[in-house]
């Protein structure tokens, strides 16, 4: 009986039916990668808001106020008498009844200045002048609230984790594509109910839920992917990056054309919806059907490939290998048990936390340094576009490992010499930061295809979906990292960024280079890299 790999190569190792597949799950990268990043612009920060005075609302609409007239009225005579209050967090500690006048509502306080008046602080009373343009308008994430936004990116963090487990798990039982069409699925109904959430508990509730299913999308598109190319074309596994960096780089452009945060949140959930018309188009993995003892339908789905590809299937293949390796449910047991998967889960669990940590790290430094919001955010997405092609040049010819430590001992240098670049020359700093992020985002780009080759097929979807739960946390570690050290020396995050850099770059020497390997089928495989 031949073996997968050999009916693969007769079949066509990257014909024109795995192009088809190839593309069309590739659009997972753009919808997940604009998830991924969507609260930089669901969470922007209202241009202009204020505390209102109880019973203002009553008095402006009795006396015809316009807001400005309002504001002039409230704010501004409180930042005259006390230049240190802006009025957005603090108000004047009155109250507005029908006695007050609509020319002078502060006369009644005689000629004590609005700097000797009382002040107390704002609960829930802000006025905004664009209400609806972002989550921190609408559920009022301002002031003392304001840790609540870093909190919905910590809960989108947190479904990401927990569709690394949970879903990572069923798509190694229940199969690649079920488990894909169903997060697929998931995705559009939580985002809906995300746009549309009454409160903020139940907005939290479901941007869970849409990172739980959105992982899912993206894990097991990758793994597919992965599964139904020769081990000489599975590069493609860094080609599809390149639809996520994709998606980072349309989404200030969407984010700018649509002005409420509902909208941008519909225009990255809806399209998920279509992909459940792959249903019709993108079979099971053939890899996993052997896995569970489905030989027959794994060599129909073979010869329809190569139908496709414009090849034909030898007679003789009645049956192709199934695997010796006895079909159970997997567990994190079975990526430590034997030393050589043991070596590599550890190095590549670091290796997802590091990644993850210093690329969300660099692109919330860029944030702090103001700007262009959209503009900055395209172009820091733009310099992913390098890392990719820059990969594709080299993995082939060199190897995995080299271009993996090379991005990561990079990436350390480049932060170590940004913290102590002066500020006097800004495009030297701005230029050795974009190394780093060039850098480590090619880390990290490597990081999801060599996750792939080193775990069998019958652990392959569980093992990357583990490993990579470490990015998840690295992603909800991030923001508290950056801002704490911060504000404690503003270039202190890029000395530990460094420091963590360079010990994945000598760390991921110690992997097996998998270039020009048959993915393994079985724990034995993986012993004998």
């Amino acid at each position: 009986m031949p073996s997968f790999d050999e009916v693969l190569k007769e079949a066509g190792e990257f014909g024109r039916f795995q192009k088809r597949v190839f593309f069309l799950l590739s659009q997972t990268g753009i919808t997940f990668s604009s998830l991924f990043a969507s609260v930089v612009f669901l969470g922007r920060a209202p241009d202009s808001f204020w505390c209102r005075i109880p019973g203002a609302a009553e008095l402006s609409e009795r006396c015809g106020w316009t807001l400005e007239e309002e504001r002039n009225f409230t704010v501004l005579s409180l930042h005259l008498g006390n230049e240190s209050v802006s009025g957005e967090c603090e108000r004047l500690d009155v109250t507005w009844d029908a006695s007050v006048s609509c020319t002078s509502p502060l006369a009644r306080y005689g000629n004590r200045s609005t700097g000797s008046l009382p002040l107390a602080p704002c609960h829930g009373n802000w006025v905004y002048e664009q209400p609806h343009s972002s989550i921190v308008s609408e559920y009022d994430l301002v002031c003392g609230n304001a840790w609540m936004l870093d909190l919905s990116q910590a809960i989108l963090n947190l479904g990401f984790l927990a569709g690394a487990f949970i879903l990572g798990y069923a798509a190694d039982r229940y199969g690649r594509i079920l488990i894909y069409l169903l997060s697929c699925l998931g995705v559009g109904i939580c985002g809906i109910i995300v746009a549309f959430s009454p409160n903020f508990t139940v907005f939290l509730i479901f941007r869970f839920l849409q990172g739980m299913f959105g992982k899912g999308t993206w894990m097991t598109c990758y793994v597919i992917v992965t599964e139904i190319v020769g081990s000489d074309q599975r590069m493609v596994g860094i080609v599809i990056q390149i639809f996520f960096t994709l998606g980072i780089i349309i989404l200030p452009g969407v984010a700018y054309l649509i002005p409420t945060w509902q909208g941008i949140q519909l225009a990255i959930s809806l399209p998920n919806f279509l992909f459940l018309l792959y249903y019709w188009v993108v079979p099971e993995s053939p890899r996993w059907l052997l896995t569970r003892k489905k030989g027959e339908k794994a060599l129909k789905i073979m010869r329809n490939i190569a139908k496709h590809n414009g090849k034909f299937l030898s007679p003789h293949h009645s049956e192709i290998t199934v695997s010796n390796e006895e079909v159970s449910n997997p567990s994190f047991l079975d990526l430590v048990r034997t030393p050589q998967m043991r070596r590599n889960t550890l190095i590549l669990m670091y290796a997802w936390f590091t990644s993850a940590l210093i690329y969300q790290g660099l692109v919330m430094r860029l944030g702090i340094i103001g700007g262009n919001l959209y503009l900055d955010f395209f172009i820091s997405g733009a310099v992913e576009l390098p890392a990719a092609f820059l990969i594709i040049v080299t993995i082939d010819r060199i190897g995995r490992r080299l271009p993996f430590a090379v991005g990561n001992m990079v990436a350390s240098i480049a932060c170590l010499i940004t913290a102590f670049l002066p500020e006097d020359i800004p495009w030297l700093k701005t230029t050795v930061a974009t190394l780093g992020r060039l850098s480590i985002t090619i880390a990290f780009e490597v990081v999801y295809l060599v996750n792939s080759e080193l775990y069998p097929t019958t652990l392959r979807n569980f093992g990357v979906s583990l490993c990579s739960s470490l990015c998840d946390l690295g992603g909800i570690i991030a923001p508290f990292l950056l801002f704490r050290l911060a504000a404690i020396w503003l270039e202190l995050p890029l000395i530990i960024f460094s420091i963590l850099a360079a010990v994945c770059g000598l760390l991921v020497l110690l992997l097996p280079e998998t270039k020009g390997i048959s993915l393994p089928e079985t724990v034995e495989d993986v012993e004998q890299l």
